[in-house]
Parts: structure tokens; sequence; C-alpha cells
């Protein structure tokens, strides 16, 4: 008799980074079970997905109570606005997923028995006074400023996390995503990168907060995606930076995109609050743990996000 294909459920399945996801478990042989409200996810993201046989998606709100029929294997909880236009819109659906959906999601594990990773963020380290940012650094965060919502919401989420690890005997694991890029990305969703390309390729002035001498640290989706898989296969439950340690000031990511866009404008703006000068993982641990480090450099991963946005904006499905 042949052996069953592992079984995987990836809330915010529609989303950016977890529709790559679905796609590489996919082509390792698992059976995918996407879970999203498309709050903010995209059904062109998976709409190539739907006619595989071993692709499941439920249409469905992780904050409300629901049951999975059938085993599980392991539970991935992605599902998050994760931009600042968007869960600056939503602040409380931000606050419900990161609590009730992180509960109900660990409880679903705990049912089936299956290892949970929890995607949380850099931006628990809000603007750090520690750099780079090591796993063990508590942060600088405010609770009550205008990206509360978020960080505290993942924060939260990392502590329940932790709850149902030593309460309830959940295998779990917990990431922290740097910023990433790549195809897929929503053209508005206020990220630097999708901004720029968006503005350079309608011919706008690229809008750039302060001087431009804030540091961001850009990780391409496939790097990633390598990095969570490793994680939920060979990590253990504490927490894991992933990110490409290289900064880049936002002036030279400008340089990056006009070099394949062509000559571009800029117009400085205010910074605006909260928003943090520096930010760069120290990815030591998953370097050392699992041998992982980003691959794609910045001006490749660059090219095939362009011609993604480009073609995107062409068709009006941006």
């Amino acid at each position: 008799m042949p052996k069953m294909a592992r079984r995987v459920l990836i809330s915010g399945g529609a989303g950016f980074v977890p529709s790559h996801l679905c796609d590489r478990f996919l082509a390792d042989g698992w059976q995918v079970l996407a879970v999203d409200n498309f709050c903010t996810g995209r059904r062109a993201n998976i709409a190539h997905l739907l006619g595989n046989h071993h692709f499941e998606l439920l249409e469905q709100d992780v904050s409300a109570p629901f049951s999975v029929a059938g085993p599980l294997d392991a539970v991935l909880h992605f599902a998050s606005p994760a931009s600042p236009v968007d869960y600056m819109r939503l602040p409380i659906e931000t606050l419900q997923v990161g609590s009730l959906g992180t509960m109900n999601l660990l409880e679903i594990a705990r049912e089936k028995q299956a290892r949970f990773l929890m995607a949380s963020t850099s931006e628990i380290y809000d603007d750090p006074l520690e750099h780079p940012q090591r796993e063990s650094y508590l942060g600088n965060v405010s609770s009550i400023g205008p990206r509360s919502v978020y960080d505290e919401a993942k924060r939260f989420a990392e502590a329940a996390v932790m709850g149902w690890r030593n309460a309830r005997g959940v295998d779990t694991r917990i990431i922290r995503i740097f910023n990433t890029y790549g195809p897929r990305m929503k053209s508005g969703d206020g990220r630097v990168v999708s901004n720029f390309i968006v503005q350079a390729l309608r011919g706008e002035k690229l809008t750039v907060y302060g001087d431009g001498l804030q540091t961001r640290s850009f990780c391409y989706v496939s790097d990633l995606v390598d990095g969570i898989v490793r994680v939920l296969e060979h990590g253990d439950h504490m927490p894991y930076n992933l990110g490409n340690p290289r900064e880049f000031t936002m002036l030279e990511l400008v340089q990056e995109i006009a070099k394949q866009v062509g000559n571009v404008q800029i117009q400085h703006l205010p910074l605006p609050q909260d928003d943090p000068t520096r930010r760069k993982p120290d990815i030591t641990r998953a370097t050392h743990d699992l041998g992982w480090t980003p691959k794609v450099q910045l001006q490749e991963g660059l090219v095939a996000m362009i011609a993604d946005l480009r073609q995107r904006l062409a068709t009006g499905d941006a």
C-alpha cells in the first residue's frame, strides 16, 4: 500500500509568501490545505493551483473557531495583514488573527498532533537599539505607537506559541521574517521595494522618507521559503531570524532599481513616526543550526520582481 503524502495547513495561503510556500510544499510531495478569508490575500496568487488534486482551499477566517477533517502533519500560521497599509486599515483584524487566530490554530495542531510553525516578524524588535538584531534581543517597542497593532499581535502570538508548547506539549517553531520581496507582492501594499518599482514603472517620482539613509535588508522570497522549510524540518523551538543580512540604504535601493528601469526622480517626505532607522538580521543561528544562508542577490531578485509587476500592471492585476 503506498505511503500517504504528508499534509500541511497553511493559514493565509493566498498571501505573498504563503502562496510561494504552497508551491514549495506541493513540489516536495506534500498535500496542501490553504486557509484564507481573502482579507488581504489574492486569489490570483493560488489560481494556478486550483486544478492540482493535492491542493485544497478552505475559505475561512482563522480568528473564528473551525475544524479540519483528516490528518495534518504540520500547521503553518501566516494569516495576518503584513504591510503597514493593510494593518493600519485593519487594526482589529490584525489583533484578532495574532491572538484568537494563533490560539485556534495551536489547538488544531494539538488535536492533530501536528508540528506548528508561527510566522513572526522583525517588527517585534521595532526600532532596535541593537544592531544587527539577534534573536535574544528583546526589542525597543511601543505598545501604543502607530505600528503597535501588528508588533504587539506578533509578540502575543510568540507568547501563545510558547504557552501551548510548555503547557500542552505542542511541537512548535517560530520564525522572525525580515524584509522579503519577490513576485506576487501587491503593488499598493506600502512596502518599499514594491512602492519604488511601481512608481518607477509608472514614471512617477520615487517617495523617499527622511534623508534616505535608513537601511533595510532585503531577502528574496525563494530564499525565505527555503529557510522556513529548514526550520520546520530541522529547527528547534526557539525563534529563528530569517532574512538577508546585507544592508541597503533607501537611496542605494533607488539606484539598483534605476539600473533596470531607467532614470528615476525622487521626492523626499518626512520620516513616519516609529519607522525603524536600521534593520538587519543576525542569522548566525539559522546558518549554524540549519546551514541556511540567502543566495539570491538584490539585483537578480529585482529582475524577476520588476518583470512580474510590469506584467501585472499591464493587465490590471497588480
